[in-house]
């Protein structure tokens, strides 16, 4: 029975199961003050926001149909989970979304039984929900005809997500089920920018020539001719002509053995709760298409969906200076210092613009990653492929086999999803590769699935691979210039998804020479040396001058290489009785710490007096970078600390600790 629509909805859900009592009116109110709710809160705090947007319909209209207390909801692209979360009950965790304590930016089983997996990467979906339907079948929990009170399984897919090779294998052994699994394909015509490939087409013509008017209309001629109209197998089995209607063209799906129903309008809520209480009756695999608009509601958001995908915060105004959200605000995003990622785009575009050999890639993520300041620059040069980490980095290797100079630009974080290709098509043949990794080290707002913690103890393992690690933007720029003159091998530079620190601007930046550091900081009576890697050396620096105050003479070097290692330096540190600290934004297994001691250890050199501050072997989960930074000692204060223990404890220093 429907319930009586209250003056507002979500302040009041503490379970999807209000939603199931609401009126269509209700359910409209809902997504109204759920789309209010998402646009408020990303002001304030910076989130994705388009891609949320999209969703908030579709979101509700499959709460309404299934129960996910008792069935199975697997998320494709995580980013697309806010009004998931709200109708779960966590509206009150929302004032503190991507913040510890607060709502996380994608899904995550510590914060609720709704959420089944963390995830953070496109792909997953199809192949968790697949394993997960095989294993409630073999408990004897699985949704059939004989079981009708068992669990049904739902993965929704977004983004662009679809065309990652994982989710097409999983769509291979889907079509293998005997058993109902719905996949829902939410097609919104953008990944996190314009979608890329064959594929991308072929849903394009989609949109163009289906509309949900004709499955509209063969629908109603087949419940005539079925009772109920509930029964979508026998519809599809017995009158697959008719329904050929409500069938996407070409059936691509159906060459993987799952029907395909769709596209239907994914803002439509009765229309999506008709056609989503068929499908849950559907006793086999079926995909589910559903056209949608990235940040619908939202006029800016509908209009720039790339810009506003994950954007910083920002303010609404209207004409008399109100902040607000509606229709007739103004949006400006707030202005952020210089970051990494702008000043690689810029240092690429100056590359390329002298070396007509450098080509460039990425996958999806050109405003991420920099690559759109030169992919309309050089649009013969630098390719976006799609959610494909492993096809591009195997074609930035024909590339190279080819003659020219390849560079990557991806998450270090999506970097592991291509660790093979870097392995066998690039480091194996001596290519000389050239990987870009953004994102490096704690990431912030994004937490866990984002943290690039381990880029150094995966390709550290390859031969002839040479890692790098900027400070700031001369730097980087000297990073880069080295790497495109390196063919011995692979090579990868990292950096922070951070600003770029001006402390030595006013300093000539040296040329990267191979395996060598790079003397910041130095004293003839040093009490202890700081060893920093990437933009840590800056947290160093900072230490230094703070263990200063205490008399302590600290020596700073940016390390610049975790591979090789300036063995020189250390040694010599070492037969100095110079106690080390290193410091680093990577997993403390296996990052540059480890090299370090392992460095150490060929050259026979004495370890005890080498202390390692890096990211702890635990999960760090979202909030802000610098406070993730503290949380692992590796803020400036920390690695005084740190520094003036040590100098005491090896007799260098005197003072109180």
């Amino acid at each position: 029975m429907e319930s009586p629509v209250p003056s507002k909805i979500l302040p009041t859900l503490s379970s999807p199961e209000l939603i199931r009592h609401l009126s269509m009116e209700g359910l409209a109110q809902l997504a109204g003050e759920m789309r209010t709710a998402i646009c408020e809160q990303v002001a304030r705090s910076g989130g994705h926001l388009a891609p949320n947007l999209g969703v908030i319909e579709l979101s509700i209209a499959m709460h309404r149909v299934f129960d996910f207390s008792h069935d199975r909801l697997l998320f494709d692209v995580g980013h697309q989970c806010y009004p998931h979360k709200l109708l779960t009950g966590r509206y009150p965790l929302l004032a503190k979304l991507r913040q510890r304590g607060g709502m996380s930016g994608f899904p995550e089983p510590r914060e609720s039984p709704y959420d089944l997996f963390s995830v953070g990467h496109a792909g997953t979906a199809i192949s968790t929900a697949v394993g997960m339907a095989r294993g409630d079948t073999l408990n004897g929990e699985g949704f059939s005809d004989t079981n009708p009170n068992g669990r049904r399984v739902v993965s929704i897919i977004g983004d662009a997500s679809i065309v990652n090779g994982v989710a097409m294998e999983g769509l291979n052994n889907a079509g293998t089920l005997k058993r109902q699994f719905l996949v829902i394909l939410n097609d919104n015509g953008m990944s996190i920018a314009k979608p890329q490939g064959a594929m991308a087409a072929y849903f394009d013509r989609l949109r163009i020539s289906h509309t949900y008017g004709e499955f509209k209309k063969a629908a109603k001629g087949l419940s005539k001719v079925v009772p109920g109209g509930k029964r979508m197998a026998e519809v599809y089995h017995k009158l697959g002509e008719i329904s050929k209607t409500c069938v996407s063209e070409g059936a691509w799906f159906e060459h993987f053995g799952l029907v395909t129903i769709g596209p239907i309008d994914g803002h439509d809520i009765p229309t999506l709760i008709d056609v989503l209480n068929e499908a849950k009756h559907f006793d086999g695999p079926m995909v589910l298409h559903v056209k949608t608009v990235k940040g619908k509601g939202f006029k800016f958001a509908e209009g720039d969906s790339t810009a506003f995908h994950s954007p910083s915060p920002f303010t609404m105004t209207n004409d008399d200076g109100e902040e607000l959200v509606s229709e007739g605000c103004r949006v400006e995003l707030k202005k952020s210092a210089r970051s990494f990622t702008g000043a690689f785009g810029e240092i690429l575009g100056d590359l390329m613009t002298r070396d007509a050999k450098v080509v460039a890639c990425t996958a999806a993520m050109p405003d991420g990653t920099g690559i759109s300041k030169v992919i309309n620059r050089f649009p013969d040069r630098v390719f976006d492929t799609g959610i494909c980490e492993s096809h591009a980095l195997d074609m930035m290797a024909g590339l190279a086999k080819t003659g020219w100079k390849p560079f990557f630009a991806v998450y270090s974080t999506f970097l592991q999803r291509a660790f093979d290709q870097a392995f066998q098509e690039s480091a194996l043949q001596g290519l000389p590769v050239r990987l870009c990794l953004d994102r490096a080290g704690f990431v912030g707002g994004d937490g866990a699935v984002h943290h690039g913690f381990c880029d150094i103890a995966l390709l550290a393992t390859l031969p002839k691979a040479c890692l790098l690690a900027p400070m700031d933007e001369p730097s980087l720029k000297a990073a880069i210039e080295f790497m495109a003159n390196y063919n011995d091998g692979l090579s990868a530079v990292r950096y922070p998804r951070d600003s770029v620190s001006p402390m030595f601007a006013d300093q000539a930046c040296p040329p990267f020479v191979q395996g060598k550091a790079r003397a910041l900081i130095t004293h003839t009576d040093a009490q202890v040396a700081l060893i920093g890697y990437g933009t840590c050396t800056i947290a160093a620096a900072n230490a230094a001058r703070e263990l200063a105050l205490d008399g302590i003479n600290a020596d700073v070097y940016d390390a610049r290489f975790a591979k090789p290692i300036d063995i020189d330096l250390v040694s010599s540190l070492i037969a100095r009785g110079i106690p080390i600290v290193t410091i680093e934004d990577h997993s403390i297994r296996g990052g540059f710490g480890s090299c370090l001691l392992e460095a150490c250890n060929e050259r026979r050199c004495d370890t005890r007096n080498i202390t390692r501050l890096a990211m702890p072997d635990s999960w760090v989960y979202q909030g802000e970078r610098d406070d993730q930074l503290a949380e692992a000692g590796l803020d400036s204060a920390s690695i005084a600390s740190v520094a003036r223990k040590v100098a005491v404890k090896h007799g260098r220093a005197t003072v109180t600790v």
